[in-house]
């Protein structure tokens, strides 16, 4: 497939055109503006496997109506896009159609790194093969779980993208910072709105779980915590940090963890930690604690600049978990702990609904690794659907009016 099989289809195409039409482009979405009339919004992307590939048509959607993000965040797939958009330069800048590039050519499956064993039980696992079947490929793959604590290096995975960053002039977290921080120099403010530039920054929030801590992790941010330079360091491993779904990819190991008391005193002053510091740190899928990491870029008590939009990979609280046999059971202990700090943070703020659309994702299993062409080109559709209904209803004045009514409640 090319670039145009994705960007050219008609359905896409249609999308583009009716919203054009009716004159999308043209209305306020942030009050954070450029002399070329782009707007720009904070975006906030959920992890979810292979249904990553909804996001890219999300987002070229809306730059297609002329938004752009000045900051990004993302747990597992969302933070694979938000590298990716990070990576390609700064924030002024359409990127969404080059990801199509490196969305059609990589073969997805070959992320799955393991030995044969591993992926005949990755294939059983996505066939949902008949329980004896299933234990069977599992006692064949034991010793990788006790010898490497997953079934896939994830090599080629961290390799990938390093390459993709490498050509994009990236080679460490100072290159990203080079690249994506760079402020445009012709922002403003919208007109009439009593507000300045002053404190802008672009920022990237990679989300990971360091389990030798039990810290949720925030990269580039906090990885002083595990790095004496930090900024020499890669930052495909940050993201190989927070796409390590559990059993599946080993945890990524950080070894030489900074010792002694100026990095005791970072660790207790960052995450409240005070134990003696690990040598080793292990790190798996940020998911497992917020896979959709809408409250980091909150602004407490202030209407902001710009939203904060996220976008989510299905609709995880449409049923109840059915309980019947170990497995489903710790599937819903699993679940509910990953989703907890999300959806209380929702609940809290209610004002989010606003902000957040959902895509809906059909029938397309998250772990299928060996996803075809036509699977990707529909999860991009609906990903270009997405955008185009919440960018229909999405109303930034009536936005900041229920955000101010909130804060005065609070205030009351």
């Amino acid at each position: 497939m090319k670039p145009t099989d994705f960007t050219n289809h008609p359905e896409v195409v249609k999308i583009i055109e009716r919203m054009k039409s009716d004159k999308i482009d043209q209305r306020p979405f942030s009050d954070l503006l450029d002399s070329s009339g782009n707007q720009y919004v904070e975006l906030v992307q959920e992890g979810g496997g292979v249904l990553g590939v909804a996001l890219i048509g999300y987002t070229y959607v809306l730059e297609q109506m002329g938004i752009r993000f000045f900051s990004l965040a993302g747990t597992s797939a969302g933070s694979i896009n938000a590298m990716l958009l990070a990576g390609l330069g700064d924030v002024s800048k359409p990127k969404s159609e080059k990801v199509i590039e490196v969305l059609v050519n990589k073969n997805l499956y070959e992320f799955v790194d393991g030995d044969d064993d591993s992926k005949d039980f990755i294939k059983a696992l996505v066939e949902k093969a008949k329980r004896v079947k299933m234990i069977w490929k599992g006692w064949q793959i034991i010793d990788e779980l006790f010898d490497d604590l997953g079934l896939n290096p994830g090599n080629d995975f961290q390799g990938w993208l390093a390459k993709f960053l490498e050509n994009n002039g990236i080679k460490s977290v100072a290159d990203l910072n080079t690249h994506f921080e760079k402020l445009p120099s012709n922002l403003v403010i919208r007109p009439g709105i009593p507000k300045t530039l002053d404190g802008l920054k672009p920022r990237l929030a990679i989300i990971s779980a360091d389990l030798t801590t039990e810290t949720k992790v925030e990269f580039p941010r906090m990885a002083s915590l595990y790095w004496s330079d930090p900024q020499s360091e890669n930052p495909a491993l940050f993201v190989r940090a927070s796409m390590s779904i559990p059993y599946f990819f080993s945890p990524l190991q950080v070894g030489d963890i900074p010792q002694g008391p100026e990095a005791k005193q970072n660790w207790a002053n960052t995450v409240k930690f005070t134990g003696e510091l690990p040598q080793v740190c292990f790190f798996v899928d940020g998911g497992i604690l917020s896979n959709f990491p809408i409250d980091v870029f909150h602004k407490q008590n202030s209407v902001p600049r710009m939203p904060t939009f996220g976008i989510r990979l299905g609709d995880n609280r449409n049923m109840a978990n059915h309980i019947s046999n170990p497995t489903n059971l710790f599937g819903a202990i699993f679940n509910s702990s990953r989703h907890l700090h999300d959806y209380d943070f929702l609940l809290k703020n209610p004002d989010y609904s606003l902000l957040i659309e959902k895509i809906d994702i059909g029938e397309h299993g998250w772990l299928n690794f060996g996803i075809t062409d036509d699977a990707k080109l529909d999860l991009f559709k609906r990903g270009a659907i997405a955008a185009e209904r919440f960018l229909r209803q999405f109303d930034w004045i009536n936005y900041k009016d229920v955000r101010k009514q909130l804060i005065n409640n609070i205030d009351e």
